[in-house]
C-alpha cells in the first residue's frame, strides 16, 4: 500500500524527468536555432535577389521622357531600346544615355530609376542660335556648331549663318560661337553672319551696317565694344577684330 513518502518520491521523480526533458530541448534548440536563422536569412536574401534581378515584379513597366520640345517621344523610346518587363536594376543606364545622345537634337540626357518600375529619361535638347542652308534646306545650328534639325522655312528671330566656300565643321563652329556670344540687343539686329575662315567673320546687320569681327576669340569684349559703338555712332562700317582698337567708317 502506497504511503505518502512514496507519493512524494514519485512527484519528485516526475519533476526531475521534466527538468531533464526541458534541458535536453534547450540544448537541441541552442544547436538548431542559428542554423534555422541562417536558413531563413538565406531564403529571404534569395527571394529578394530573385525579385530584384530576375522577376518582372520590379521590371520596367513605364519609361517616362521629359524635356522634349521638337523631338518625337516615340523616336527617343525606340533609340533607348528598353524592353518592358526588364528588371529595373538590369537596365544599363550608361548605354541608354549613349544611345539617346546619339540623336543629333540631344545635347544631354540623364537616365534614372524609380521603384517599382519607372525609368525616366530627362532630355536636354539643343537650342538653335542660327540658321544655315545645307543641301537646299534650312538647318538649325547650336552654339557648338552642331547642325541638328531642319525647318520647312526660315524661322524668325534667328540670324543666318552663311558659309563662304566649302562647308567646314571648324568654320561652322566658330561662326556659331560668335552668334552665341552676342547679347540679345545685338543679335536681334544681325541679319546674317558671313564666315569665310575662322579668322574672317563678318556680321551683316539691319540698316546696311557691317561689322568685321575677325575670329571668335575675345567675342565677349568685341560684343561690348560693338554695342557701345552702335549706340554712340551713326557709322555703317565697324571693325572690332581688335577690340582694344576698334575702327569705324561711313
Amino acid at each position: 500500500m502506497a504511503t505518502d513518502a512514496d507519493a512524494r518520491r514519485e512527484r519528485d521523480e516526475e519533476r526531475m524527468r521534466r527538468r531533464f526533458a526541458r534541458r535536453q530541448w534547450a540544448r537541441r534548440w541552442g544547436v538548431w536555432r542559428p542554423l534555422l536563422a541562417a536558413f531563413a536569412l538565406a531564403v529571404v536574401v534569395g527571394l529578394g535577389v530573385w525579385v530584384v534581378w530576375f522577376s518582372t515584379l520590379l521590371g520596367v513597366d513605364e519609361v517616362q521622357v521629359t524635356g522634349l520640345g521638337h523631338l518625337d517621344q516615340a523616336q527617343v523610346l525606340e533609340v533607348a531600346g528598353v524592353k518592358e518587363g526588364t528588371p529595373l536594376v538590369k537596365v544599363d543606364t550608361s548605354n541608354v544615355e549613349r544611345r539617346v545622345k546619339a540623336l543629333a537634337p540631344v545635347l544631354d540626357v540623364t537616365v534614372s530609376r524609380r521603384l517599382p518600375g519607372t525609368l525616366t529619361l530627362d532630355v536636354t535638347e539643343r537650342e538653335a542660335v542660327a540658321i544655315t542652308v545645307l543641301a537646299g534646306k534650312w538647318n538649325g545650328v547650336d552654339a557648338d556648331g552642331v547642325v541638328f534639325r531642319q525647318y520647312a522655312k526660315m524661322p524668325r528671330g534667328l540670324p543666318r549663318l552663311k558659309l563662304v566656300g566649302q562647308v567646314d565643321p571648324e568654320v561652322l563652329r566658330e561662326g556659331a560661337q560668335v552668334v552665341a556670344s552676342l547679347p540679345d540687343s545685338l543679335a536681334a539686329d544681325v541679319r546674317r553672319v558671313e564666315v569665310e575662315t575662322v579668322d574672317h567673320i563678318t556680321l551683316v546687320m539691319r540698316g546696311g551696317r557691317t561689322v568685321l569681327w575677325g575670329s571668335g576669340e575675345d567675342s565677349a569684349d568685341k560684343a561690348a565694344v560693338l554695342a557701345a559703338l552702335v549706340k554712340a555712332s551713326q557709322d555703317t562700317h565697324f571693325d572690332v577684330s581688335v577690340p582694344g582698337h576698334p575702327v569705324t567708317a561711313h
